[in-house]
C-alpha cells in the first residue's frame, strides 16, 4: 500500500442532535464526561446519546459507566451494530489501477436517560 495514497471522499453532513455525543479515540475523556454531565444537569436534557465506532467503543463504555456513577438513577439502553466503510486509494506510480477497499467497522450507541427507557429492548 506504500505505492498508493488514500483519497478523502466528501462526507454527507448529517446533523447531530444537541443531546448526541460522538466519541473519537483522540478526544479527551474528561471533556466528554464534563459535556455529558452539563447536558444532563444544567441544560435540562432528559437523555444523552453516546455514539462511537471502532477503537473508540472501549472509551465510550468507560465514559458511560463514569457518568452513571456521577449521576444517580440513570437508565441505560445499549445497541450495537456494524457498518461498511469504503476507502478509495489512488496510485502514486504510473501503470497501477485505483483500489477500493471495504472495512467492516463495529459501532455502539449508548442512551443514558433520567426517564425509564423502553423495557422491551434487548439492550
Amino acid at each position: 500500500m506504500d505505492r498508493y495514497q488514500r483519497v478523502e471522499k466528501p462526507k454527507a453532513e448529517i446533523p447531530i442532535n444537541e443531546n448526541e455525543i460522538r466519541l473519537t479515540t483522540q478526544g479527551r475523556m474528561r471533556n466528554y464526561i464534563t459535556y455529558a454531565t452539563t447536558l444532563l444537569q444544567e441544560k435540562g436534557s432528559s437523555e444523552i446519546v453516546l455514539k462511537a465506532m471502532g477503537r473508540a467503543i472501549n472509551k465510550t463504555v468507560m465514559i458511560a459507566e463514569l457518568i452513571k456513577r456521577r449521576i444517580a438513577d440513570l437508565h441505560q439502553n445499549t445497541s450495537i451494530g456494524s457498518t461498511d466503510i469504503t476507502d478509495m486509494w489512488e496510485p502514486l506510480e504510473e501503470g497501477l489501477l485505483p483500489l477500493e477497499t471495504t472495512r467492516h467497522v463495529s459501532m455502539i450507541t449508548i442512551t443514558l436517560s433520567k426517564k425509564e427507557l423502553d423495557v422491551s429492548s434487548t439492550g
